[in-house]
């Protein structure tokens, strides 16, 4: 049965540019990048966690770039994360929120948007 979730996928436009962010802003680290077709395959681990996240966009999928990720990042602390990639040019549609628990929106570089929070 069902063991776990591998991976997310975030639909991009320009992966290279995507993999800039993720990797060396966000803190993710490579786990693969290869050829699969035309398009390149790029999984990316995130320190300490089990889902992993997909820098891809499927072939038809392309209207799914700057949308809202249907999903939830965590961290310890909101404020925190908030100030220090502030800090390093990441894009927040506000700041940091506490109820109903601590929580922020921030976006991508193709304008995906995210939630993020320590509950």
């Amino acid at each position: 049965m069902l063991r776990r979730l591998n991976y997310v996928g975030i639909p991009t436009r320009n992966q290279d540019r995507a993999l800039t962010f993720w990797t060396e802003i966000m803190g993710c680290i490579i786990t693969t990048d290869r050829l699969v077709g035309e398009k390149r395959w790029i999984e990316l681990a995130i320190p300490g966690a089990q889902t992993g996240l997909l820098l891809l966009t499927p072939e038809g999928q392309e209207d799914r770039v700057g949308t809202f990720f249907n999903g939830s990042f965590g961290c310890d602390d909101v404020e925190y994360a908030y100030e220090k990639l502030c800090a390093r040019g990441v894009e927040f549609l506000g700041p940091p929120e506490k109820k109903p628990f601590p929580h922020v929106y921030f976006k991508d570089p193709d304008g995906n948007s995210f939630f993020l929070s320590s509950r």
